[in-house]
């Protein structure tokens, strides 16, 4: 081989790897989530969809408006990802910022309950069409403290829907003395006015039903009745954590007997049956002055940001996930079935292979009996026909219920340095790690991201001008974000990996089309709740 073919060789390998080197650039630029299932339908939308992210024409223009010029480089075309314009950012916060919350604490938190919430913010992001995360914040009037919670939805929103609507009402009921439901049953039975238990806080965006309102207050009242009449001590002082696992396990009997009476009309997104066989996890807040109890349920999360005496940011975790990468769990759900189902229990890190949380509202397709799964798939598929999960047995499925819905109850004093907490689906702990969280938060509290000194950094006149124009844009699209849950939002999906939200970045994970963004992402929802401890 002659020097020039040997020399012509070396140009052409040397090329493709570049162009090699840029596509996989361009794919780690869009990587944030593995697909959980594709039918081979969404894997050919999906290719398609990434080659046109990767491959773009000049004057390329997606789904949300936002037009990118091209460059040429070795005669190729590629498009700016630096281009941008107003619109685009208008765009971005537009979609950003239409379902967050703030809500500003003035007063008490119930009766005789010290003021430590200052505010809350909140945010959803939906990836599933609809969204099938829900969110949840009220205060208590009847007894002491306010209750926050995020509630993330599985084969369907109806059973997320139905907590996420009930569940405060069976807390306070198990935080009520006994003299107070007596005297509530007396207003009801009498027809007299009730004095409402809760105050809730709602976007006017967050979902509600009212088609089940006359069976979820039957069973309510039936819970009360109940704990008139098997309680002694009339005055006798509820216990928080006594009364969080209580009204968890009632609520979730309650959704299985409900499907069990009355099926429902096949036609109702709420029917009874619909609600029992989907399925969610829940993480919720109960704050009663310096008391913070967490009882979860799956694998959203709680976790607390705490700020150090040198100002540093630091996070620290209050629930813990219930699913295979938690060994105690995993050890809790191997020790509850037979030692011949060891290896069936649970597969691949789901439960039965299946269903990836191993604690949960709901999926009585895990918990009701062999035979009366069957008589349900046979009977009713005009209800399920909509449900992929819900219409035969997980296999191996003997030694039933593998699913329980008790939650794990964590107790936290606050403190000084606890500033605030963020209570989050997976959708968000799967981009982010948490002590990444709690710094963005943090930061963005103080402000201290974009007033960094540069010491010990070399930087040319050029680079210099160049990184405090950058700062000044980060500032300014700071101070546009007073709602912290949007900010996190922002730098989940827009975050370079280095602590620079890109507005590109943001722009191609929030133009994905609706049925292939569930591949990219799944549902975001987050609450931070600020803290004003003495």
């Amino acid at each position: 081989m002659c020097f020039i073919d040997w020399l012509f060789i070396k140009i052409v390998i040397f090329n493709m790897v570049q162009l090699l080197c840029f596509h996989l650039k361009q794919h780690w630029a869009m990587y944030m989530l593995r697909p959980i299932r594709k039918s081979f339908l969404t894997q050919m939308k999906f290719l398609v969809f990434e080659n046109k992210l990767c491959h773009c024409s000049r004057h390329s223009v997606d789904s949300v408006g936002i037009s990118y010029h091209a460059e040429t480089i070795n005669g190729r075309k590629y498009r700016d990802k630096n281009q941008t314009n107003q619109m685009i950012l208008s765009k971005i916060n537009h979609i950003l910022k239409s379902n967050e919350y703030s809500y500003k604490v003035n007063g008490n938190h119930g009766r005789n309950s010290v003021n430590v919430v200052s505010r809350f913010d909140s945010n959803i992001l939906p990836s599933n069409t609809p969204s099938e995360d829900r969110r949840s914040a009220a205060t208590c009037l009847q007894s002491r403290g306010m209750l926050f919670g995020v509630f993330d939805g599985h084969a369907g929103y109806a059973c997320a829907q139905a907590v996420s609507e009930r569940l405060f009402y069976y807390i306070a009921v198990a935080l009520l003395p006994v003299k107070t439901l007596a005297d509530i049953e007396d207003a009801v039975e009498n027809e007299r006015p009730v004095l409402p238990m809760l105050q809730w806080h709602k976007h006017p965006n967050d979902h509600s039903s009212t088609e089940s309102g006359k069976l979820y207050f039957n069973s309510l009242r039936t819970y009360w009745q109940e704990i008139i009449d098997l309680e002694e001590d009339a005055n006798e002082a509820r216990d928080v954590e006594a009364a969080l696992i209580n009204a968890f396990k009632r609520l979730d009997n309650d959704i299985s007997v409900e499907a069990q009476v009355d099926f429902g009309e096949s036609t109702s997104h709420f029917n009874p049956l619909k609600v029992a066989l989907s399925g969610c996890t829940a993480c919720v807040v109960h704050v009663d002055g310096n008391d913070l109890h967490v009882a979860n349920l799956g694998d959203s999360r709680a976790v607390l940001g705490v700020q150090e005496e040198n100002g540093t940011w630091s996070a620290h975790t209050i629930s813990y996930d219930h699913n295979a990468q938690n060994s105690d769990e995993l050890q809790r759900v191997l020790s509850e079935h037979p030692l011949l189902e060891r290896k069936t229990v649970v597969k691949h890190d789901r439960l039965l292979g299946q269903l990836i949380p191993f604690r949960g509202f709901g999926d009585m397709g895990f918990k009701w009996s062999g035979e009366m799964l069957n008589r349900v798939y046979e009977t009713k598929h005009d209800i399920l026909s909509a449900n992929e999960f819900a219409k035969r047995l997980p296999p191996n499925y003997l030694t039933p219920p593998y699913l329980i819905a008790q939650p794990e109850v964590t107790h936290h004093s606050l403190r000084p340095k606890d500033k605030f907490l963020i209570l989050a689906t997976d959708g968000l702990w799967e981009l982010m790690h948490r002590q990444t969280v709690v710094q963005v938060i943090g930061e963005h509290l103080t402000g201290l991201h974009w007033q960094k000194p540069l010491f010990g950094h070399s930087l040319t006149l050029g680079q210099m001008l160049r990184l405090l124009q950058e700062r000044k844009s980060r500032a300014i699209s700071d101070f546009e974000d007073e709602n912290c849950a949007t900010h996190l939002v922002r730098y989940a999906l827009g975050s370079d990996g280095f602590g620079t939200v890109e507005p590109w970045r943001l722009s191609k994970m929030l133009s994905v089309p609706q049925d292939l963004a569930r591949m990219y992402r799944d549902d975001i929802t987050i609450v931070v709740i600020h803290f004003n401890c003495a």
